[in-house]
């Protein structure tokens, strides 16, 4: 499935290029896998799952993906903060991804919540994308 990656791929690409998310978590803390060792700020890609999406003659796939913003602190307000630009970002920036064309990008909810054995705040942003392929 070449449009999973695709579209992870440039999702990725932009917001490692974001300069107000880079302020909010640092450089390098996009994981598909919440990473061991390390403390937050960080983003982690919960799930990213896909299904064909066929319409106006052209074949596309539907994109439905988690992303997890965490916080250090129990602090719901610094994830959401976090949240915000990975939203900002995908919804606004993400046009092309490899060889498909991002045609719907959307918001589709947020969710808070403190987790009690850390007491780290996480904000889980849910995304929708369709894609079609180019030429």
């Amino acid at each position: 499935m070449a449009a999973l990656q695709d579209i992870q791929n440039a999702l990725v690409s932009a917001w490692a290029a974001d300069g107000p998310l880079k302020l909010l978590i640092g450089e390098g803390a996009i994981f598909d896998a919440p990473p061991r060792g390390m403390q937050p700020p960080y983003v982690t890609i919960l799930r990213h799952d896909a299904a064909p999406r066929d319409g106006d003659d052209a074949p596309g796939m539907e994109h439905r993906l988690t992303v997890h913003c965490w916080s250090p602190q129990p602090s719901r307000s610094a994830a959401l903060q976090i949240a915000h630009r990975i939203e900002t970002v995908a919804v606004r920036g993400v046009l092309e991804a490899g060889d498909h064309a991002v045609t719907h990008r959307r918001h589709v909810r947020t969710e808070t919540a403190i987790d009690f054995a850390t007491g780290r705040a996480r904000a889980a942003v849910e995304l929708r994308f369709y894609s079609e392929p180019v030429g």
